[in-house]
């Protein structure tokens, strides 16, 4: 075997590899300037951390590459798609640094309760300020917690030690995890009104971008501090400094930012934010525990095949790759959808915890490899939960106590020839922190998909939730659940019109009448209660996914349309490739 480190490592790290007998081990200081690709030519592993960028270009180099492994968590440097197609298993190293930036978190709250920075600043300019340092304690507050993966449950166990009251918000995780670690689950706007800190750990998702902002704020306790350990763009920076300005927040703690390094922050010169430079992973014991992980992981796959945080597809023959593809990427497009279908859609909205997901192959689907398929549909349904990947998504189902229920059913009568289908149930979060059982149905908490691959590329949706409906899974979709009375598609097309947007597809659905409605005349001339319909708008939009110009008609398209009486609900989610 041989291993290409094309980055330092710890002595630790090069030691696992350099125990096995027989391998071959290249340091990052032994590879010449412009010759990594010729040492790749007849490499196993890649190990890398964020400075190399593995493209296409190298990976063509790299002709018996079996594993590339990112010592961190994001993979931006790598083209695990073009990895995949290849068989290159890409790795990395979800947690390993959980407890480290955990330990940031809590000292940057407790920097802003005794005010340290400028204590220390005094103190260096020989001023003595004990007076005008008064400060307050953590006990008896009350932590917000946005996001309880790994991380977000290290800092709830760590704010439990110093008396705090820990609350959060996580549609990712089941009420028994979050009972076990002591943390009542509430909706966000309820974290955002009790909390006197909130603590962001979530990753970045068309969800998630800008969470913390002006109406967001203005529905937040006043005094709130807030910490960013996560990622910067979760913050609009301009809504939380004017806040601060106005002294609705009491102060922040930021370790991410929009632009790395920040040229022009608003929070420059700003005594009540406290910045560091992306720092809460780098210890010396975190960066350790990365390279140790990577490197066993690394290893146990080349040596045992046993695939650990892989970001992409488990190892297939090419052609049974090229046959399961197309439905890994429709299963991960219904589960996104389907999870979509308990919130509102926005990052303000309230949601309930996903508890139990049902999966049910049909036809010729049934006969093939399945768990790519699986773990993508449960990968789509838990889009923007921490670390959860197309590999890890049983195991990241399992530690947030989510049930997953298979069936296969190879011989299907008439219809399409595979069809995957798939159901969410739903956990109520409730503004006491306890589970409530949703009842089955819709908003109810029972979301049910059926979709297919048609032409070996379109993934479509056949039903949602009792509605037969044919609607292409890609881009950016409108929901509407609407009254069937005349009118409505009209109404539709108008206001989307008048604010620029531009109907690439509409497909409609309907609620199949009862016999006993479809025999029963009008006889006295009363008017009967309207059934309902369901339609599917895929607009037309950029191939990077909706602009800000696009995302702002949207709000003012949907604020319309939600004055239709006709109108009963309407949402967005958009569909990119997972």
């Amino acid at each position: 075997m041989k291993i290409v480190l094309a980055e330092k490592v710890s002595p630790a790290t090069l030691a696992i590899f350099q125990k096995e007998p027989g391998w071959k081990v290249v340091t990052a200081e032994r590879i010449a300037p412009g010759g990594l690709a010729a040492e790749l030519a007849d490499a196993d592993a890649l190990v890398v951390r964020s400075a190399i960028q593995v493209d296409a270009a190298l990976l063509a180099a790299a002709s018996r590459l079996r594993v590339i492994g990112r010592a961190g968590v994001g993979v931006d440097n790598i083209d695990a798609e073009e990895a995949t197609r290849r068989g290159i298993v890409v790795m990395n190293t979800p947690g390993a640094n959980a407890v480290a930036v955990a330990e940031l978190t809590l000292a940057l709250m407790i920097a802003m309760c005794r005010g340290m920075i400028r204590a220390n600043a005094g103190m260096h300019a020989a001023r003595w300020e004990k007076k005008s340092l008064q400060g307050s304690e953590l006990r008896g507050k009350t932590l917000g917690i946005i996001g309880l993966g790994r991380v977000g449950l290290e800092v709830a166990r760590r704010a439990l030690a110093f008396g705090m009251k820990v609350i959060g918000y996580d549609p990712f995780i089941a009420p028994v995890i979050a009972r076990e670690n002591h943390v009542a689950l509430l909706t966000l706007e309820e974290v955002f009104s009790s909390s006197d800190f909130l603590s962001l750990h979530v990753g970045l998702t068309p969800q998630t971008e800008g969470l913390i902002n002006e109406r967001s704020i203005a529905g937040m306790k006043k005094g709130i501090r807030i910490v960013n350990c996560a990622r910067g763009e979760l913050i609009v920076e301009n809504a939380l400094a004017e806040a601060i300005r106005s002294g609705h927040v009491a102060g922040a703690a930021l370790d991410v930012f929009r632009q790395e390094p920040p040229k022009d922050s608003p929070f420059f010169g700003m005594e009540q934010v406290l910045l560091s430079p992306h720092i809460a992973g780098s210890t010396d014991e975190a960066q350790e525990a990365i390279g140790i992980q990577l490197a066993n992981q690394v290893r146990d796959y080349l040596k045992l095949g046993v695939v650990q945080n892989a970001v992409n597809a488990a190892s297939l023959s090419e052609e049974e790759y090229a046959e399961i593809a197309p439905y890994v990427e429709m299963a991960s497009r219904l589960g996104q959808l389907l999870s979509h279908a308990g919130s509102s859609g926005g990052p303000g909205s309230s949601r309930g915890s996903v508890d139990s997901i049902s999966l049910a192959y049909n036809g010729r689907l049934a006969a093939l490899k399945t768990e790519m398929i699986r773990n993508a549909a449960i990968a789509g349904a838990l889009y923007g939960a921490d670390g959860v990947n197309r590999i890890n998504a049983m195991t990241a189902a399992a530690e947030r106590g989510i049930r997953v229920q298979e069936e296969k059913r190879e011989q299907i009568a008439g219809g399409a020839g595979s069809t995957l289908g798939m159901t969410l149930h739903w956990t109520r979060q409730t503004g006491s922190g306890a589970g409530e059982q949703a009842g089955s149905g819709g908003e109810d908490g029972l979301w049910k998909g059926v979709a297919t691959v048609l032409h070996g590329r379109s993934p479509r949706l056949l039903r949602y939730d009792s509605i037969d409906i044919e609607a292409e899974l890609a881009g950016t979709l409108m929901i509407f659940r609407n009254q069937d009375v005349p009118g409505v598609i009209g109404r539709i097309g108008t206001i989307l019109g008048e604010a620029g947007l531009n109907i690439a597809s509409f497909a409609l659905g309907r609620e199949k009448p009862s016999p006993a409605a479809d025999s029963a005349p009008d006889l006295a001339g009363v008017k009967t209660e309207p059934g309902h319909a369901l339609a599917f708008v895929q607009l037309d939009t950029p191939s990077g996914g909706a602009s800000q110009e696009i995302q702002d008609a949207l709000h003012q398209a949907i604020a319309t349309l939600r004055r239709v009486p006709a109108i009963t609900s309407v949402r967005t989610v958009d569909l990119g490739k997972l």
